[in-house]
């Protein structure tokens, strides 16, 4: 008897596996290059109130009278949005075909001794999913509470300055603050590699040898410094 011919469905180019990791690449460089100005942005509460106010009002008196009043922060925010959108929508769409890829059917799937849950995957990878969950949280947090003004711990103020110090003067905000930022340099440790060797960068037969190693270590590592510097400084006194 004739064996019945397997029949695929067909995946749209649009949402084929490989625009979809150029998708999640691209927008993820997006958002590690706006880490980068928001990293040096915070970086200026070193220079005292006077400079941290006038940096917070430029920024969104920025390209007057040709964009109005925040026109540019409101771009980035659309931007920064729509990366966010395409890079979870990515992220999820390539978890869910790599999970069925793996073997998983009826709560079972292929195991390994080095994977307890049979991936060969690096720590980084492995909380991806997780870290992503806490990003976006921590997101919202920070949005509404040095942004919006919302939610004031330690003091409302029309002062940009004041409110990152009155925050950051609180152990648990800081401590907050530190598992999110920890968290981002996780993300980024795996996500900047894998953006870059998605885009053809990696000419490397294995990870250790690759130059995007270094690379992705030394991204990381500065982003995360340098967002963590403002509230312990702030938190030990060492300035604000």
């Amino acid at each position: 008897m004739a064996s019945t011919p397997v029949i695929k469905k067909h995946v749209p180019a649009a949402r084929s596996t490989v625009v979809m990791k150029y998708a999640m690449a691209v927008s993820g460089l997006i958002m590690v290059s706006y880490l980068i100005l928001h990293m040096y942005g915070n970086l200026k509460v070193f220079s005292g109130q006077a400079k941290f106010d006038e940096y917070s009002h430029h920024i969104r008196t920025f390209g007057e009278p040709i964009l109005p009043y925040e026109g540019l922060l409101w771009i980035i925010r659309v931007a920064l949005l729509a990366s966010i959108i395409i890079h979870a929508w990515a992220a999820i769409t390539l978890w869910r075909r790599n999970r069925t890829a793996s073997g998983y059917q009826g709560g079972k799937r292929y195991h390994s001794s080095k994977g307890a849950r049979g991936f060969q995957r690096s720590y980084a990878s492995f909380t991806l999913r997780w870290g992503g969950i806490i990003i976006i949280l921590f997101v919202v947090y920070h949005v509404l509470h040095l942004t919006a003004n919302v939610i004031a711990p330690g003091g409302a103020s029309d002062s940009p300055y004041e409110r990152v110090v009155n925050g950051f003067e609180i152990w648990w905000v800081v401590l907050a603050y530190t598992i999110a930022v920890l968290a981002v340099g996780l993300h980024l440790w795996h996500g900047i590699w894998s953006a870059l060797t998605t885009l053809g960068q990696n000419y490397s037969s294995t990870r250790l040898r690759s130059r995007l190693t270094p690379l992705s270590w030394f991204v990381s590592a500065v982003i995360t410094i340098g967002f963590l510097l403002p509230p312990w400084a702030i938190l030990l006194g060492i300035t604000g």
